[in-house]
């Protein structure tokens, strides 16, 4: 009789113990969920309304930082390039035209001015960027180093029949590693500046003494080179010949922390 009470009491607190684990395995499963949400919104960039995609980003990319899933995310990486895209309408030295922000095809930057020296032919830049060039390359010049633009503000126009031609020539997806479609090229802001060093092709400026100058001092004129090698966020193929003017306290940030002009943008900037 008593071997049967204990055969009992021993099978009861086996049972307890058993629901115990399990209620305590379902817990260890959701908490790291919980933990998961919870990390989100400590970012003041953070938007609730994104709080699904963010969470189907993160199972995406589970090796990304939370901050990186929060800005991706609002960035549209999430969806493809050339989706869920709008327009930008005001022109600011920060305005932000990629893959996602266009431009209207009757937009024109304010205050463009001619830009003859130290360019390759006549071309025009916002008149704020074009003062920060020009001192930029009478500086480089002074120190034994020719920098010269060769591409800077174009018209939808422009970028139209370069885009198309690519098109023609690579096929549509392999352009739109290398070329923006028109309307969403930095070129139409006149802050972005193409360079070369006036002896080899752009193709080549990596490989100058010009490029090493360039990534060293560019930023304290107010320049970032937009376009970054292995970069996953721009869209686009490495341009080591492609900068773009932002001002000398936001190409600092940028220099020092070694981001892409997005990640400023949607950290700082996105309203």
């Amino acid at each position: 009789m008593k071997k049967g009470i204990w055969i009992m009491v021993t099978l009861i607190i086996v049972f307890s113990i058993l629901c115990l684990v399990r209620k305590t395995r379902k817990e260890i499963i959701k908490t790291p969920k919980k933990v998961l949400q919870l990390n989100y919104n400590k970012y003041s960039f953070y938007k609730e309304e994104y709080q699904n995609r963010y969470e189907n980003y993160k199972i995406k990319f589970p090796e990304l930082k939370t901050k990186d899933i929060v800005l991706r995310v609002n960035m549209g990486l999430d969806h493809g390039f050339y989706t869920e895209t709008s327009e930008t309408k005001e022109f600011s030295i920060l305005m932000l035209v990629n893959k996602y922000h266009y431009v209207s095809s009757d937009f024109v930057p304010d205050n463009l001015v001619l830009v003859s020296e130290y360019a390759k032919d006549d071309m025009y830049l916002n008149q704020e960027c074009a003062y920060a060039f020009i001192k930029m390359a009478k500086d480089a010049e002074i120190d034994g180093y020719n920098i010269r633009a060769i591409s800077t503000y174009r018209t939808i126009e422009y970028q139209e029949n370069l885009y198309n031609n690519y098109v023609k020539s690579d096929g549509i997806e392999k352009a739109d590693t290398y070329s923006a479609r028109p309307g969403y090229s930095e070129h139409h802001t006149g802050l972005a500046i193409d360079v070369d060093n006036r002896v080899l092709s752009y193709n080549n400026f990596e490989n100058t003494k010009e490029f090493t100058w360039m990534m060293e001092n560019a930023y304290k004129y107010g320049f970032i080179l937009r376009y970054p090698k292995d970069s996953t966020i721009t869209g686009y193929i490495y341009e080591p010949w492609h900068f773009r003017y932002v001002g000398i306290e936001v190409a600092t940030y940028i220099h020092e922390h070694n981001i892409t002009f997005e990640e400023y943008y949607y950290e700082f900037l996105d309203k």
